[in-house]
């Protein structure tokens, strides 16, 4: 599996002063010696360059013409983050002198990183684990501060010290039960099956945790939906562009303006949340202006958190048992009480009793730090960024095979099956546990499939 390629790619992106060239390999000194010329007289990157050291110099190419004036950061193996000998080349972001660089690199023997290749080469050398390597590309991709720790979070080891100690103890007992086969004549017990139960218990528990964290972390990743809705003029798109401090949607006094979905995103106390205006909700014989509406009733069935707006003028009750089903979480929805600065007091007692509530003035953009507050709260309520959650979804389907397997471990236990029904529900477990970390992920079309998002340079 391990490549003795040495490879070499640019790492940054368009803009800015100064662009960075990485190359990493058994090879890689002495290719960058080729190619660099030092400013020190007598020194030789290939054979007197030291770990963690920087050195100034210049780019010249095969006829001895300088290109650019560089620094050249040396981190030698096994101290690097591919584990292998790695220089980077710090140049102008002139794209003509990356090329240049890049080029005369390839010319000299590396050859051009595909996606992900650098980190690949980091966890066939186990300088990480495959779930560390996977968060690598989510912390690239993070547009947030929760996605932002969730990925710091997993990069550091969050999954893997947990699966690990998991791992030994299973390991342990399932060798145990193993080893009982070769005494089965004897009717001999070598493993607890007391504390077997307890340890399977604390797994499937910590399982049944990982697991439910994907709702979480998938709407984190994707923005958490909240749909804004209610009946036609209720000022639902006027509380969507305050929200944004944007003109996002059309505002009219006319009823039924917006006809379809409008999604737009908003970032609160570092998580994102993702922000649907639907169409007012009544009844009519518009058949686009339907379709608007079953849309308007499907995004709320589908939201984490829903904002219905009512219009204090009204009867807010009336209205509310107009949008919001009988049967829905009420904990969910957020009574947003609009025109309340013209409508003097609305008393909002009327509302059913789990039902968090709002007053506010769209128009005004008044109390609208109430609101944010309430939707955090409402948000990131299960959010705690010192914990594992997940927001893979290959990792979300492994284990929720594992927590199968121990699941069935625990009815056969509990079932008095022989051992040997018990160990193979276990061992199915650790095998899912090893996809997780990668320990016996071996082939190229996994790995492959798994680095394919990364972007080229890492």
């Amino acid at each position: 599996m391990l490549s003795n390629t040495t490879i070499t790619a640019i790492c940054t992106g368009h803009g800015g002063a100064i662009a960075v060239l990485r190359v990493s390999g058994n090879d890689t000194l002495k290719i960058v010696s080729s190619i660099f010329k030092p400013l020190k007289k007598g020194f030789s990157l290939a054979s007197d360059a030291e770990g963690n050291r920087i050195y100034n110099g210049y780019i010249t190419d095969n006829d001895g013409n300088e290109i650019d004036r560089v620094v050249v950061s040396v981190y030698l193996a096994p101290h690097s983050y591919t584990g292998e000998d790695v220089v980077e080349i710090s140049c102008h972001a002139s794209s003509y002198i990356q090329k240049e660089i890049l080029n005369l690199l390839i010319k000299n023997g590396a050859e051009l990183a595909k996606p992900g290749e650098f980190t690949r080469h980091a966890f066939q050398n186990k300088k990480m684990d495959l779930s560390q390597a996977e968060a690598v590309a989510d912390l690239i991709a993070s547009k947030s501060k929760a996605e932002h720790d969730i990925a710091v979070n997993q990069m550091r080891g969050g999954i893997t010290l947990e699966i690990k100690r998991l791992r030994d103890l299973l390991l342990k007992f399932t060798s145990l039960m193993e080893l009982e086969l070769d005494f089965s004549e004897e009717d001999v017990e070598f493993a607890d099956r007391t504390q077997l139960k307890g340890i399977l218990n604390e797994t499937e528990t910590y399982l049944s945790r990982l697991v439910n964290s994907f709702r979480l972390g998938n709407a984190i990743k994707n923005g958490i939906p909240v749909a804004i809705c209610g009946e036609p003029n209720a000022g639902k798109s006027t509380l969507l562009n305050a929200l944004l401090n944007d003109e996002r949607a059309i505002v009219s006094d006319i009823p039924g303006t917006t006809r379809d979905v409008l999604e737009d995103y908003l970032n609160i106390n570092g998580v994102t949340y993702r922000l649907i205006d639907t169409a007012g909700i009544r009844a009519t014989n518009d058949q686009i202006e339907k379709l608007g509406i079953d849309r308007a009733k499907n995004a709320i069935q589908k939201a984490d958190i829903v904002l219905i707006v009512l219009n204090a003028a009204g009867d807010i009750l009336a209205q509310f048992h107009e949008i919001i089903p009988n049967d829905f979480p009420k904990s969910k929805v957020i009574a947003v009480v609009n025109k309340s600065d013209i409508c003097g007091d609305v008393d909002v007692n009327v509302l059913p009793q789990d039902v968090h509530v709002v007053k506010i003035s769209a128009k005004h953009r008044t109390n609208l730090d109430a609101l944010f507050a309430k939707i955090s709260q409402l948000g990131a309520a299960d959010y705690n960024q010192d914990e594992v959650i997940l927001t893979n979804v290959r990792h979300y389907t492994i284990f929720a095979e594992a927590l199968s397997s121990i699941q069935r471990a625990e009815t056969a236990l509990n079932s008095g099956l022989s051992g040997e029904f018990v160990s193979q529900d276990i061992r199915d477990a650790l095998r899912s546990f090893a996809e997780i970390t990668g320990d016996e992920i071996t082939t190229d079309e996994v790995l492959g499939n798994i680095f394919k998002n990364f972007c080229i340079g890492k």
